[in-house]
């Protein structure tokens, strides 16, 4: 089932275009807490974002350019502000598509059929894990915190893959040693200990303090 994240403050059109995707079995999800978009994003992980430009508190075209900075998911913008100004600055910030309001629903449907078969024909899915705001690019293997890129190593990379798929669950020490273990490095308990000390550096600097919690005689947690 594709999931659509429908950006949209009027609560009426946001329902209206929810309830018509959901008879053409799309799963959607209509953002509440206009400011923090890209939480939401995170968590829902969609995979096309519908997005209307004036909203409260940041516009349209400032979380278009938060997702691009994670993700390369479709976004549609519908705006009734269809000048030839908005337009280019929707497709400047990483928009891939522009429909004015009014539109006829039928319309959106088949604009948003075609993106998906574009955009996933070849399997290039993003694939994003999202905890406490913190969210981890599977694709790329980035890691973002707000506006903070934390750069990772491979290890620091496999670590909070580990964690994050489980967030919620404590990990053994030895599962995330055998993760590490699939590259040609040598990895023990000493450099499993080291390795979380300096990962937990980078995300207290980055303002996620406490973000990997240790779990006496078991091994650790990324609390969800």
């Amino acid at each position: 089932m594709w999931r659509i994240l429908i950006v949209e403050d009027d609560e009426i059109i946001a329902r209206t275009i929810a309830e018509h995707l959901s008879q053409w079995g799309y799963d959607t999800c209509v953002i509440k807490d206009f400011e923090h978009v890209l939480d939401e994003f995170g968590s829902f992980n969609p995979q096309l974002v519908l997005m209307d430009i004036s909203l409260p508190f940041y516009n349209g075209y400032h979380w278009c350019s938060k997702i691009r900075n994670i993700s390369s998911v479709p976004v549609i913008f519908l705006s009734s502000m269809s000048d030839n100004m908005n337009i280019v600055m929707a497709m400047n910030m990483g928009g891939d598509d522009f429909i004015t309001k009014p539109f006829d629903l039928n319309v959106l449907t088949a604009k948003i059929q075609a993106m998906l078969r574009r955009t996933y024909s070849f399997d290039n899915e993003t694939h994003i894990i999202e905890c406490r705001g913190g969210i981890l690019n599977i694709n790329n293997q980035t890691f973002f915190y707000g506006d903070n890129k934390i750069e990772l190593t491979r290890n620091e990379y496999k670590i909070l893959q580990c964690l994050m798929e489980k967030k919620g669950s404590a990990v053994e020490r030895e599962t995330i040693i055998e993760k590490l273990w699939e590259s040609d490095d040598f990895v023990d308990d000493n450099t499993l200990t080291v390795n979380i000390t300096r990962l937990r550096k980078k995300l207290e600097n980055a303002g996620l303090k406490d973000y990997i919690q240790t779990r006496k005689g078991i091994g650790y947690i990324i609390e969800d």
